[in-house]
């Protein structure tokens, strides 16, 4: 999920985000009255995916029709559970719900549009006395094959939901998913990760972003290095931290155990 499916901001976005490289487009449009769904609201889908990667690991029949207990999904994501917790919860279903995506991705050889939206519908059910008894939602076909054919959601370090920032979060995905076990790692120049996000922010604010991002070392389990190219275009290159030389200030074997763990918990 590391195209630009979310709006990387906690203000209302209403723009819509138009995606093309190469072959590859995506085009998300928001709602007017609630806005775009949100990297944060993007949590509840990691929540779902989990589900369903569970329930195929206990060999139980899934589906796109999940339930869930408000208290345990806001658990799951690292949040509180006040009555304005469960308030922002039901805003950002409702956000998944209104925002509309329409892609070419996964669509194999033919070139053909998929639409959808992040959740086809959703319910939820309250006591009289204002208890939350449960969620019913329903995840696109889309989602819920990538989920168990394609290992769209990849499992997530918890330390994942305690990153604060948009483009820290995106980032986060970017560089799990093309770092991986490369001993070498990987890199994208600065006006590649800025297409790739669809950040609405102008090019040198957002590498003002990664910048600080790298100056921080902010993303766990990985080192950022920033150069520059002999053509001046600035590169954001990423290692996992158990893959550095032993000498190297941001080597932690530690990190191997963890995120084998979390892989072998992903079923990869």
């Amino acid at each position: 999920m590391e195209r630009p499916f979310f709006s990387l901001a906690k203000r209302k976005r209403v723009a819509p985000i138009e995606y093309r490289v190469g072959d590859i487009w995506v085009r998300v449009e928001a709602s007017p009255s609630r806005g775009m769904a949100t990297i944060w609201d993007a949590d509840i889908l990691l929540w779902a995916g989990s589900q369903l990667v569970e329930a195929r690991a206990k060999g139980l029949k899934t589906s796109p029709w999940l339930r869930g207990v408000p208290h345990q999904m806001l658990k799951f994501m690292g949040r509180g559970t006040r009555p304005d917790d469960y308030d922002r919860l039901f805003a950002a279903l409702g956000r998944l719900q209104a925002t509309n995506v329409t892609t070419n991705i996964r669509q194999g050889e033919r070139q053909r549009a998929h639409q959808f939206s992040w959740l086809s519908e959703w319910e939820r059910c309250i006591g009289r006395d204002g208890t939350h008894h449960g969620v019913d939602l329903v995840v696109p076909n889309w989602f819920y094959s990538g989920v168990l054919e394609s290992r769209l959601i990849l499992a997530v370090d918890p330390v994942y939901f305690q990153l604060t920032g948009g483009i820290e979060r995106w980032l986060y995905r970017v560089v799990r998913k093309h770092a991986g076990w490369q001993g070498a790692g990987w890199q994208f120049t600065l006006p590649q990760l800025h297409t790739k996000s669809g950040s609405a922010a102008r090019l040198s604010d957002f590498a003002f972003d990664i910048r600080q991002l790298a100056k921080r070392q902010a993303l766990p389990g990985y080192w950022l290095e920033i150069f520059r190219r002999s053509d001046g275009v600035d590169i954001l290159h990423f290692t996992h931290r158990s893959l550095l030389a032993a000498d190297h200030p941001g080597f932690d074997f530690s990190w191997q155990f963890l995120d084998r763990r979390l892989m072998e918990g992903a079923g990869g």
